[in-house]
C-alpha cells in the first residue's frame, strides 16, 4: 500500500512523534498551520470514519485526548481544534483516518467560515424521518 500515514505509523517514514501506543501514532504535521498542529493517526489502516471500527476510533480518541493534555499541562495550551475531514468533498487530502489537533491562539488567524442555512429548519421533520425506523 503507497499510504504515507502507513509508513509513518510503521516507522518506514521519519516524523516528529509525540506520543504513541500500540494501536495509535501522534506526530506533529509537515503542513502545521499553527504550532504544536498534531496528527493522530491508528496503526492500521482504515480511509476515513466511515471504515474505522468504534473500538479503533475510541483508541485513537483517547490518544488524541493524551496530546491535549500533554500541551495543557507542558505549554499551557487550553484552545484547540480537532478536526477530521471524510471523503473528498470534505477536503481529506490523506486517506488514512486521522485527526487534526490544531492550537489556537487569539489572533492566530486560523478562523474556519462557515455558511450556515437557516432554511433547513423548515426540513427537520422530513430530514429527520429520513434516519428514523420504520
Amino acid at each position: 500500500m503507497d499510504c504515507i500515514f502507513c509508513k509513518i505509523a510503521s516507522g518506514e517514514f521519519n516524523s516528529w512523534k509525540v506520543c504513541e501506543d500500540e494501536h495509535a501514532l501522534a506526530f506533529l504535521d509537515i503542513n502545521p498551520v499553527a504550532e504544536y498542529h498534531t496528527i493522530v493517526v491508528p496503526k492500521k489502516h482504515y480511509a476515513n470514519i466511515f471504515d474505522i471500527p468504534a473500538d479503533e476510533l475510541a483508541r485513537v480518541m483517547a490518544t488524541v485526548k493524551r496530546v491535549v493534555d500533554l500541551y495543557g499541562d507542558k505549554l499551557g495550551l487550553n484552545n484547540c481544534q480537532i478536526i477530521h475531514n471524510a471523503g473528498a468533498e470534505a477536503q481529506q487530502e490523506v486517506f488514512h483516518f486521522h485527526i487534526h489537533i490544531i492550537p489556537r491562539a487569539h489572533g492566530d488567524d486560523n478562523n474556519i467560515t462557515w455558511k450556515t442555512h437557516p432554511e433547513f429548519r423548515d426540513k427537520f421533520a422530513e430530514l429527520m424521518g429520513r434516519i428514523r425506523p420504520q
